[in-house]
């Protein structure tokens, strides 16, 4: 990728590593001066160990958000602050030395949000890089790049990563670190973030607390995993697109069903949502209201691209003849069964309907396009992903082939795919209808092993890669292309893994097909 004024200064805020991500941030003269006055007493230790994150960017906005913490692994979850709210001051510039102020303004971090802080700085300049900060108590945070969208076509390209399923005890983060060196204009995560398992016997990294199930534990597991320095990295390089899957909650959870019979289930819930919010960068918009919490939304890149982001946990069907892989089970074929919930149907078909951009993008779950388990004639099929839910996913995939160009991106499985959707999911020469990327594990799953996977290949004639090992995958959209770059790692239960580019794919403007390069 070529230098550019915003590529140097991405790459200088890399350079600084992860203790600073950014400079200007020594406490002085001129440091005080940008933010006058403090709260008393003031807070004697670094307040910003979890560093800063943006996300859900739009035209003229973008979220930046911080939460405090002086000691993240304090069984109470609330970081060891005090049970006081807390003055934040907050920068926004054009440069990252802070020479070019374009905003700034004050905001409280409050015990009863874990003293977390989402500010929604308005009237910025559409497609527009910035840099971000805060300070508590002449404490200043590290700092943070971010950028607001295109608003209309600019011929501006656009970068962006996604990654899914990483899990704190089975490896080293190393993929997030990877992909921040590849500069992404945006980062989507697709779920899983964190999991809710206590600590195992094999794990490399040990995992604080036991299983996730109260507001005190999720917060805690989600403040570990943000002591991640190679995560923190990721969030402080470019704004990011987050929805959630099942781990954030708990194991294949399907809206008030849990995985196994649990009467304080619903109470779980709540308190995974109000943790999640906490410590994704979320508009105010989602904020959960008890069980509830509105994480399905849209986002344009100009013209050039659409983020259909979905939510496939909260409003799903149980799954299926009790859960797993199933032969015969008659009961996914109902047409009354759902994964999205009729509101969400409604809401992203007449969204694929009324699109004008020339790509439209699902961030989403678990696996979109049919997957044949089972060798032979007989079919076997996830009860876990859109296979147990035929009749609802083949009327998304109809919808879908009214698009320009349809890519539908995915996680979940802690394996790399690439593969075509068809209009008739079970006639292989049907009409495509759009293409699925779906990206392993961040370390979900160790590291992996070399196994093709050939039998499911050879059942499902539609997909056309499969690789098993840890990474995210690297997406380059123009208005005449997507091209996409499976990223992997060779291992990841050791830090500092090197990655590679294991194969690459084109899709090209109305061609709903996938082109190995």
């Amino acid at each position: 990728m070529p230098d550019s004024p915003s590529s140097v200064s991405r790459r200088s805020l890399l350079l600084g590593g992860t203790a600073a991500v950014g400079l200007g941030l020594a406490a002085g003269p001129a440091s005080a001066a940008a933010f006058p006055g403090a709260g008393r007493p003031p807070l004697a230790t670094d307040p910003f160990t979890l560093g800063v994150a943006s996300g859900d960017p739009w035209c003229d906005s973008v979220v930046l958000w911080t939460r405090l913490a002086v000691d993240p692994l304090a069984e109470t979850g609330l970081g060891g602050m005090p049970e006081r709210r807390v003055e934040v001051r907050w920068q926004v510039a054009r440069d990252e030395r802070f020479r070019h102020v374009v905003r700034s303004g004050t905001t409280t971090a409050s015990p009863s949000s874990a003293h977390s802080v989402h500010v929604e700085p308005r009237g910025l300049r559409e497609g527009t890089e910035y840099f971000y900060r805060f300070r508590v108590d002449g404490h200043v945070s590290p700092v943070g790049r971010t950028t607001t969208t295109p608003a209309r076509s600019t011929g501006r390209d656009l970068t962006m990563c996604f990654a899914s399923c990483s899990h704190f005890g089975e490896g080293y983060f190393t993929a997030y670190r990877r992909l921040a060196e590849d500069q992404p204009d945006l980062v989507l995560h697709l779920g899983d973030y964190q999991y809710e398992y206590a600590a195992k016997a094999a794990d490399v990294r040990q995992v604080v607390g036991e299983e996730t199930r109260t507001l005190a534990g999720y917060r805690q597991r989600h403040a570990q995993y943000k002591t991640d320095p190679d995560l923190r990295l990721a969030h402080a390089t470019a704004p990011w697109l987050v929805v959630w899957d099942d781990h954030e909650t708990e194991n294949n959870w399907a809206d008030e069903v849990p995985e196994a019979p649990d009467p304080g289930f619903l109470d779980r819930r709540a308190a995974a949502f109000q943790a999640y919010y906490e410590n994704m960068p979320l508009r105010r918009s989602a904020r959960p209201r008890g069980i509830d919490m509105r994480l399905y939304r849209r986002f344009a890149w100009g013209d050039l691209a659409t983020f259909h982001m979905l939510d496939t946990r909260q409003y799903r069907d149980d799954q299926a003849c009790g859960d797993g892989t199933k032969v015969d089970c008659a009961e996914r074929l109902d047409p009354a069964r759902t994964i999205t919930g009729a509101e969400q149907e409604r809401w992203l078909t007449d969204g694929l309907r009324r699109s004008r951009a020339r790509w439209d993008v699902l961030g989403q779950q678990v696996f979109f396009a049919q997957r044949d388990l089972t060798a032979g004639e007989k079919q076997g099929f996830s009860m876990d992903a859109w296979d147990g839910y035929r009749a609802n996913r083949d009327r998304i995939a109809t919808a879908l082939g009214h698009a320009r160009n349809a890519v539908v991106l995915t996680g979940d499985v802690h394996r790399a795919w690439a593969g075509e959707i068809k209009e008739n999911a079970d006639l292989p020469d049907s009409r495509g209808v759009g293409v699925e990327l779906v990206a392993t594990s961040v370390t979900s799953g160790g590291d992996g092993g070399e196994d093709t996977n050939a039998t499911v290949l050879a059942e499902n004639p539609h997909l056309k890669f499969y690789k098993n090992r840890r990474g995210y995958v690297r997406t380059r959209f123009t208005a005449g292309e997507l091209r996409a770059d499976f990223r992997s790692l060779p291992y990841v239960r050791t830090p500092d893994a090197p990655a590679e580019t294991t194969a690459s794919f084109v899709t090209e403007d109305r061609d709903p097909t996938l082109h190995r390069v």
